[in-house]
């Protein structure tokens, strides 16, 4: 995880986005512009994936959620999805201790139960490896869609009501946050998109509320720490006030 991008920023700690979300788009596009095989793409996508993740521990952003591998992605044809899944246990495998020294702390949220039970097992250990690290939290969405997430945790709330563990009247958005995956976790302050598309495509749909979206027309493995910079700058100078307006002391109307 190496940066050559970050000692010359000026950016203000205090506003920084806590939490930055990524849907990394553009891999199979990038590898079709330069005639190679998709797998290519996403090769050349998880060297960018290094690069940002150590861009965002030496910057201060406390977590990152990176759009890994949705439930849509099942249906893509089968080649595609193992070379997939063997390029994902091998970041993990090769960053596992890197992630440990650097103080950053793996998660997952999705439906992990699903990956291959190899990778499965390579995630679980990353997991214990670094569950004491307090400098970053690294989130990877593996398996996942938000409308399946909000789906379950309905299930899991109508369950609660049924037992008579909990009240109808109980139900609050607070409650309903604590039944995703991404229960204790702040919100998203900044999703970024790669590629130009203007859509969320099913990724933290509930949490995304009031966070600020940042569309990048570069394709994801071209995506630079350069570009990751100028875009914490845009988000440092938006307004954000959250549906509220600011009160005025004056009598001008």
């Amino acid at each position: 995880m190496k940066s050559d991008a970050t000692h010359d920023v000026i950016l203000n700690p205090a506003t920084l986005p806590s939490h930055v979300a990524i849907i990394m788009d553009g891999n199979g596009r990038w590898a079709k512009k330069k005639m190679l095989n998709r797998v290519k793409g996403h090769e050349q996508g998880s060297q960018t994936v290094r690069s940002i993740v150590t861009a965002c521990g030496k910057l201060g952003i406390e977590m990152l959620t990176l759009y890994a591998f949705s439930t849509e992605n099942w249906g893509r044809p089968k080649h595609e999805v193992k070379a997939l899944m063997m390029l994902l246990k091998k970041f993990i495998v090769s960053q596992k201790e890197e992630l440990k020294k650097n103080n950053i702390r793996l998660n997952v949220i999705g439906q992990m139960h699903k990956l291959p039970t190899d990778v499965q097992e390579e995630l679980d250990a990353a997991i214990q490896l670094t569950k004491h690290n307090k400098k970053m939290v690294l989130n990877l969405a593996l398996s996942y869609g938000s409308r399946e997430e909000i789906t379950t945790a309905v299930r899991k709330i109508a369950k609660k009501i049924k037992s008579k563990d909990l009240d109808y009247k109980d139900i609050s958005q607070d409650l309903i946050s604590d039944h995703l995956y991404t229960k204790e976790m702040p919100d998203p302050d900044l999703i970024i998109r790669t590629s130009g598309e203007y859509r969320l495509s099913n990724f933290l749909l509930w949490q995304a509320a009031y966070s600020e979206i940042y569309i990048s027309d570069t394709l994801w493995p071209d995506f630079s720490e350069n570009e990751f910079i100028e875009i914490l700058k845009n988000f440092q100078e938006r307004d954000r006030r959250f549906g509220k307006v600011e009160c005025s002391t004056s009598n001008d109307g």
